[in-house]
């Protein structure tokens, strides 16, 4: 098993057709790798397994983005800090930081988008936050989710339903860009396609 984080503080060292579908590939045809998603769609966890599956890094994007105390990095050092951990040949990343989506999708060869019923995503990330509130569960780099944070503007809960709709109309446009055409998209409309499509991966 290959897992790597990339912590605030931590020393940083460090083709292709498209498919709409939850078609499975080949492992080694995919060696950098982005999971994207709206909040609670489960990026993380499908990043982790696939690192494990393909033997490759999995850098989680909310350990370089977040200090202790959830102070957020300069937009500089985020891609500063990203530049260089995406450097090697292969990789998967998790998160949907458009300050550095340049930097990751221009590395990628391979985009997997999980784009789940809202249902789905409110279920999911209702039950996240307060399993982490109450177990009091680290989320990076020592920050924890709280029982203020919940109820308040920036809750994670809010911030996954108000934006939704945007970021389900925002990713085609996206991968329509000509700067993303050498993109390979794999386009998971619910977790059982998720969970057949990464059955499939053959290493």
């Amino acid at each position: 098993m290959v897992r790597v984080h990339y912590s605030c503080h931590h020393h940083l060292a460090m083709h292709s057709s498209r498919s709409w579908g939850a078609n499975g590939l080949r492992g080694d045809s995919m060696q950098r790798i982005s999971v994207v998603g709206t909040s609670g769609s489960g990026k993380t966890t499908l990043a982790r397994q696939i690192s494990q599956r393909l033997e490759i890094p999995h850098v989680e994007l909310d350990y370089l983005h977040w200090k202790p105390n959830w102070v957020e990095v300069s937009d500089d050092v985020m891609r500063d800090r990203v530049s260089q951990v995406l450097s090697g040949n292969s990789w998967v990343v998790d998160g949907n930081y458009s300050k550095v989506r340049d930097i990751v999708w221009g590395r990628a060869d391979t985009v997997v988008w999980l784009d789940y019923a809202l249902t789905v995503i409110m279920s999911r990330v209702v039950w996240r936050t307060l399993h982490r509130v109450i177990t009091q569960q680290e989320v990076c780099n020592g920050n924890r989710e709280t029982w203020k944070t919940t109820f308040s503007k920036d809750s994670i809960i809010l911030w996954a339903l108000t934006t939704y709709n945007k970021k389900r109309r925002e990713y085609p446009q996206l991968f329509a860009q000509p700067q993303y055409k050498h993109l390979r998209i794999v386009h998971l409309r619910s977790p059982a396609s998720a969970q057949k499509w990464y059955n499939s991966l053959i290493f």
